[in-house]
Order: structure tokens, then sequence, then C-alpha cells
């Protein structure tokens, strides 16, 4: 055990990664908004500051948990992407999503977005998949893509429906 560590515990380990606000919600928007670039992460509706922001990403890509390439749009953006150690937090993502729709006063759209990932196993792992084609190219993919719409145009669909409701009421 590295002696900047507290315990072998596997919850406080976790905890150095993940036990800042910010951390979980930068991979959130990463796996369920899409986002790859630091503009699009420092414009989301948390208003995380540039700082904060760049030093998670790094702590992020020293822990491997992102990778990080040239945009081959624009010279002088980066493109962050997952690894599998951080498409493998999906269940968790799901499980904490069910957990708040359960016992706080989440928004509507979130709350549709939990209803998709609600499915369980077979959703999760599915939207991994998705995950691991859009981040780690086709090649990563474990199964072959069902003939049914995405996960992503699922999750898509539900937020939109949701926001055309709260829109009509």
């Amino acid at each position: 055990m590295s002696k900047d560590m507290r315990s072998g515990c596997p919850i406080s380990l976790s905890l150095e990664i993940f036990g800042d606000r910010w951390t979980l919600l930068i991979l959130r928007d990463i796996i369920f908004s899409g986002v790859r670039h630091f503009r699009e992460l420092l414009n989301g509706s948390e208003r995380i500051s540039s700082n904060i922001l760049a030093g998670r990403l790094t702590m992020l890509l020293e822990r491997g948990f992102l990778t990080r390439s040239h945009d081959p749009a624009h010279r002088q953006k980066v493109v962050y992407s997952l690894t599998e150690q951080a498409i493998q937090l999906v269940p968790v993502f799901a499980q904490i999503t069910v957990w708040g729709i359960q016992h706080l006063p989440v928004d509507q759209e979130s709350a549709a977005r939990g209803e998709v990932l609600a499915g369980g196993l077979p959703v999760w792992e599915t939207f991994m998949d998705e995950l691991r084609e859009t981040h780690l190219g086709p090649q990563a993919r474990r199964r072959p893509a069902p003939d049914a719409p995405t996960v992503t145009a699922q999750m898509q669909a539900a937020c939109a429906l949701a926001r055309d409701h709260a829109g009509s009421s």
C-alpha cells in the first residue's frame, strides 16, 4: 500500500479518487452528455472553475480514467476520451441515479434518464458498449450492437419528453 493512502479499504481508496464534488460530475458529463472538450465541461450547469477543472482532468488522466488526444477538427483543441476503467463506472452512476430519484428532489430530465438506467444490467452493458465504441473504437465492443434504439438515444428521447412535458405545464 502506498504511504499516501489512508488504508487498504476499497471504499477509502475509492474516496481518494471520487471524494470531491467535481470528479464524478466531470465523468458524468462525459458519460451521459457526451462532452469531450475542456470548454464544454467548463460551461456545465454546476459552473466549475477553470483551475479546478484543469486539476481534476489532470488527475483523471494520471489515474487512467481518461485519455487525451488532439481534435482532428480543431488543431488547438483536445478531446478527452473515457478508458475502460471509467466506462465500468456506469453501474455505479446508474445506482446513484436510481437512489437519488427515490430519495431526493431531482429534476424531471434527470429522473427520465434514470428511468432508462433503471433497466438494470442489460441496459448498463449495452450502454457501456456504446461508450466503448465512441471512446475506444468499434473493436472495443464486447457484443454486437442491438437492432433497437441505442441507450443514448433512449435517454435523449426520455429527457426531451420530460422537457416538453415541463414546458407545457
